[in-house]
């Protein structure tokens, strides 16, 4: 059983998804296919790169991942006079940690590896040759370049090697002597909030260090990170770690409320600010007392 996951922007209200699955069984009928999601914003590559990396690790060696957002190749032809050839975007696979992921060079591969090396990275520039291949890339192109990889066909007879990709921004923590100022980074659809502070960038702080998790509602601060949602009562704010250990702010039970989760309790949006301030042991001063 071959694995293959995917993960678009297409959306479950029309039929795109069901097509791309016909063809994917067409072409290699003993794939068992794993959806990631089909709900990414349209063309967001970093919420794509962000879905996908949070559970990557649970797939086995061998895996093959799709990615169809924002895939439409931006070849040679379509520059407009003074535009740079950097913004080109190739079909390309990428070999990282045994596993492979098909996806377009639009940002995404930056997104997705962050600081870590890829095994290999190849290039579908024979994507040129094909315009018939231009439309609804996930179906017409990738899965072929999948079949070829699952046949263990070699990648110099498809592909060409590169090694640069397109670096995008992703925000990381900015930590100085007593605070943590990271930022938003995904809500998910509980509405709990997801931020890019990990639980390693508390441990620097040291242990059994009181800190205050602050946020646009300053009255709604945090001073306890729960081991689950259920530790505080029902309506009430809890953060955690997740299975990533990412700090997660959250309202226990609140998606059930019908007022929403903690993304319309406090207001909070993609991209803002979440702040960590440590307190010196022993001190009774308040948070406001040392911004």
């Amino acid at each position: 059983m071959q694995i293959i996951t995917l993960t678009s922007d297409l959306g479950l209200k029309d039929y795109y998804v069901a097509s791309v699955k016909a063809q994917l069984l067409q072409e290699i009928p003993n794939a068992l296919c794993i959806d990631i999601s089909h709900q990414i914003k349209p063309f967001d590559s970093i919420e794509a790169a962000f879905q996908l990396r949070s559970c990557f690790h649970q797939f086995p060696k061998g895996t093959v991942h799709l990615v169809g957002v924002d895939c439409e190749p931006y070849l040679p032809n379509k520059l407009q006079p003074g535009q740079p050839e950097s913004i080109l975007a190739y079909p390309t696979v990428v070999e990282f940690q045994d596993q492979y992921i098909i996806c377009s060079d639009n940002g995404f591969i930056g997104a997705f590896l962050d600081t870590d090396p890829p095994q290999a990275l190849y290039r579908y520039k024979s994507i040129e040759e094909f315009p018939d291949q231009w439309n609804f890339m996930l179906k017409n192109c990738f899965i072929g370049l999948a079949k070829n990889i699952i046949h263990q066909k070699a990648f110099p007879e498809f592909c060409e090697t590169v090694n640069k990709f397109k670096r995008a921004f992703t925000p990381v923590p900015q930590i100085e002597h007593n605070l943590i100022i990271g930022n938003v980074i995904h809500i998910d659809a509980f509405g709990n909030i997801i931020t890019n502070i990990f639980k390693s960038d508390f441990e620097r702080f040291g242990l059994d260090v009181p800190f205050t998790i602050s946020y646009q509602k300053r009255n709604d601060d945090i001073d306890t990170i729960s081991k689950a949602y259920n530790d505080v009562p029902m309506g009430d704010r809890v953060a955690i770690f997740n299975e990533n250990q990412r700090l997660e702010i959250a309202i226990n039970r609140g998606a059930n409320a019908g007022s929403g989760g903690a993304d319309r309790l406090f207001g909070i949006r993609l991209g803002e600010s979440v702040r960590v301030a440590f307190f010196p042991r022993g001190s009774v001063q308040k948070i406001s007392s040392l911004l």
